[in-house]
């Protein structure tokens, strides 16, 4: 099989420069060869950090939160809970592993969903979840949860940031945005030279003022993928109702056009380094960029949903945590109280991680 590179450019020799969408699309899900499409070690030993690979008690929180949700609204029959993006399914094992403890009511009700579109990935997470497989069951795309009255739970952790993003760049002599494409040059992927193409596509969301004086060559990423996931996802919150919510870093509309970010904010990680340079080694580290999320609450509310808050990690899960006092949850430890500090400090994953909820209610 030729390296993931070669595929690369040799897509390139035959179509011309393509859209650096396509480009990262192919450097973290090509089948076999993505970044994605391999098992990678998360944490110390690996590319980065994740809520997750702190420790269990992200996923306890979690476990919590989603609980009171469902008691509150199924008490009684069917309800789901639906990850998508579950990586090697830790986070679930530690959802689950919460509930069937603290919860055992609702566990004996409880359908896990997973939705994996990856045979690899899938693998990966039946070995994590092997004692909870009676009560896991696997799709390959959201669109594939069937309409049912049992109310829902849809959620994503640090999935959106990694959908194939278009990269933009604001031509200010004509006040349209432009497209940064990948070609090659001597064997190596270089950004196809000016005059770029005209982006035709939905245009990122800017008011007349920010038209005026947006500076020539301002780079933002414009991910219409995120935004019809999200969409799709929202229509798939059954008749008994429910919740979608994502985890992940990223910013709101305005935010993105801070004078910090005239680069935009892509990048790649490797053995915990963020670099700069998006064209090198596809296939070898992760690329991301932050979301937009003013664009994923449009999405929601022109499915019909209602937003219930959108905060910060930090936030979001002290709430929780303010309510586990009411008892139901494990004693605290040491190494409890570092794994919150972690998750929820400003300058680990306080901050730079939000949460958006919508929700939608059950109908009849």
């Amino acid at each position: 099989m030729a390296s993931l590179s070669v595929q690369i450019q040799d897509e390139i020799r035959r179509d011309g420069p393509i859209s650096f969408a396509r480009f990262m699309e192919l450097a973290l899900y090509a089948p076999g060869l993505g970044y994605y499409e391999k098992q990678q070690a998360i944490g110390r030993r690996g590319d980065f950090f994740t809520s997750v690979s702190v420790g269990p008690l992200f996923g306890e929180l979690l476990g919590f939160q989603f609980a009171q949700w469902l008691e509150e609204g199924a008490p009684s029959g069917p309800c789901q809970i639906i990850e998508t993006g579950a990586h090697d399914g830790t986070l679930a094992g530690d959802i689950l592993g919460w509930m069937q403890q603290w919860r055992p009511g609702l566990f004996a009700r409880l359908e896990y969903c997973v939705v994996e579109p990856s045979p690899p990935r899938r693998q990966w997470q039946e070995l994590t979840l092997r004692q909870w497989l009676p009560k896991i069951k696997w799709l390959a795309g959201v669109a594939e949860t069937a309409p049912t009255p049992a109310r829902r739970i849809l959620f994503c952790n640090e999935l959106l940031d990694a959908m194939p993003t278009h990269r933009l760049a604001w031509n200010a002599a004509v006040k349209k945005w432009e497209e940064c494409r990948v070609a090659c040059a001597n064997g190596r992927f270089v950004w196809q030279s000016p005059p770029l193409p005209e982006w035709t596509g939905d245009a990122p969301v800017m008011t007349p003022e920010l038209a005026a004086v947006l500076p020539p060559g301002f780079v933002v990423e414009h991910c219409p993928a995120a935004a019809a996931w999200w969409k799709k996802a929202a229509a798939s919150l059954s008749s008994g109702g429910g919740k979608l919510l994502t985890l992940d870093y990223g910013l709101t509309g305005g935010e993105r056009f801070m004078p910090e970010r005239t680069r935009g904010t892509l990048r790649t990680f490797s053995r915990h380094h963020a670099g700069s340079d998006l064209l090198d080694d596809p296939g070898g580290c992760d690329i991301t960029a932050h979301v937009d999320f003013s664009a994923l609450e449009a999405a929601g509310r022109a499915a019909g949903l209602t937003t219930e808050t959108m905060v910060s990690q930090e936030q979001f899960l002290t709430r929780i945590l303010a309510q586990t006092e009411t008892g139901g949850f494990a004693a605290w430890t040491g190494a409890r109280t570092r794994q919150f500090q972690t998750l929820t400090h400003p300058s680990h994953l306080g901050r730079a991680f939000r949460v958006l909820i919508q929700s939608k209610k059950a109908e009849g």
